[in-house]
């Protein structure tokens, strides 16, 4: 009978925990729809630690060392028992610049233009330095400084007043009493008021409760840090104050320029959205390289254009490839054949990145008509197919 009721237990319980929070990482990725860094890389970090033997800062679960192979992946010259993929793909000094800053006393502020993967660099420091990375605020227009601090339970406070039981902690102050990172999205889309907020947290490390009697504060623990992202074309939105800026070390994330290395980001991302979606669709090397050209041939045609109506609206950034190719993919799945169509992934484009009627429409036509169809001409091979599907789309958004 006791045993029975143990395993009742347990099956209730994992009906109702968490992801992450059963003994299967394998399971809590199946049962969410996209899983954090710290659940489904869970046997990496676990792994990392259990070798690791350089010295951790704080209350960090790996060292500095591990905490950039964690993310840049292991090299040959690494004698691993089990490969560690790399899972960001950028410059090695960038990364060690922003965990030597989480090991400081100032915040790290990840800078670059839409879709360099900065929020997906800090979910992955926070996930190999505290397995934890949703101690997360949204920056927006409408983000409030309760967001940042902490709010109150008014059902609880009307029935027993303003106690530490009717507190509501923000991720912020979460991550504070723990000791872990918190994470501030966008931090620019904030106004001013709002974002100096963060001034007390990072030079004082807590955060006073004038509400309460006695116990009036929350003081961070060791290994608490604040990474923040935001955006290089909201700059003028709601600019950082100086005395903020003094608090973080600014770490700028470039676009991703380097064909070989985007191409390493698409088909890491687009893997792992296929093995998500568990989707069966081949996607030929020859339509990537074309996919990848064509990007590059319309940074440059933007980088050449003399005014805004000009050039696309969208950042052509190797987030809008990911997202162009997840288009096609889940096109192809549902409404095609096994293997993606050079048309297919030209429609997806043109959908995509078209968004202003007539500016994007003029154009992408004229890209179309001077670039992609010359290298139909010279190039054949799944450029006729890539041409004829731009055009299809864009006879239908005129």
């Amino acid at each position: 009978m006791a045993q029975s009721k143990k395993t009742s237990a347990r099956k209730n319980k994992s009906s109702t925990e968490p992801a992450g929070a059963g003994d299967g990482a394998g399971e809590a990725v199946a049962e969410v729809l996209r899983a954090t860094a710290e659940v489904k890389f869970a046997d990496e970090i676990d792994y990392l630690a259990s070798v690791d033997q350089g010295p951790r800062p704080f209350s960090w679960r790996l060292s500095p060392q591990m905490v950039r192979t964690f993310i840049l992946g292991a090299g040959p010259r690494d004698s691993f028992d089990r490969p560690i993929e790399q899972k960001w793909f950028g410059h090695t000094t960038l990364v060690e610049k922003a965990i030597v800053t989480l090991a400081s006393d100032r915040g790290l502020l990840l800078i670059g233009d839409p879709g360099t993967g900065k929020s997906w660099l800090a979910e992955l420091l926070a996930a190999a330095i505290c397995k934890n990375s949703t101690h997360v605020v949204q920056g927006t227009a409408g983000t409030t400084e309760d967001q940042i601090k902490y709010s109150w339970n008014v059902a609880m406070v009307i029935a027993a007043g303003q106690t530490r039981d009717s507190l509501i902690p923000s991720p912020i102050m979460t991550a504070m009493g723990k000791g872990e990172l918190g994470r501030f999205e966008e931090l620019t889309r904030c106004t001013s008021d709002v974002q100096d907020a963060l001034i007390s947290i990072l030079s004082e490390k807590y955060i006073s409760i004038p509400e309460l009697s006695g116990d009036t504060a929350v003081f961070a623990k060791p290994g608490f840090n604040v990474i923040a992202t935001a955006n290089s074309r909201d700059r003028g939105v709601n600019d950082l104050s100086s005395a903020l800026k003094r608090r973080f070390n600014f770490v700028h994330i470039p676009v991703v320029t380097n064909k070989r290395a985007e191409k390493q980001i698409v088909t890491f991302r687009v893997n792992d959205l296929m093995a998500r979606n568990r989707l069966q669709v081949t996607v030929p090397p020859s339509l990537l390289d074309v996919l990848l050209e064509t990007f590059s041939d319309l940074r440059k045609a933007s980088g050449a254009a003399t005014s805004d109506d000009q050039r696309l609206e969208s950042a052509l950034s190797t987030a809008e490839q990911i997202g162009v190719l997840e288009d096609a993919i889940l096109h192809s799945q549902f409404f095609g054949t096994a293997e993606l169509a050079a048309e297919t992934v030209a429609q997806s484009l043109v959908g995509t990145l078209v968004r202003r009627i007539p500016e994007d429409v003029s154009v992408m036509n004229k890209f179309w008509h001077s670039v992609v169809e010359k290298h139909a001409k010279d190039k054949k091979g799944e450029w006729a197919g890539f041409l004829e599907g731009g055009k299809q789309a864009l006879s239908v958004v005129k």
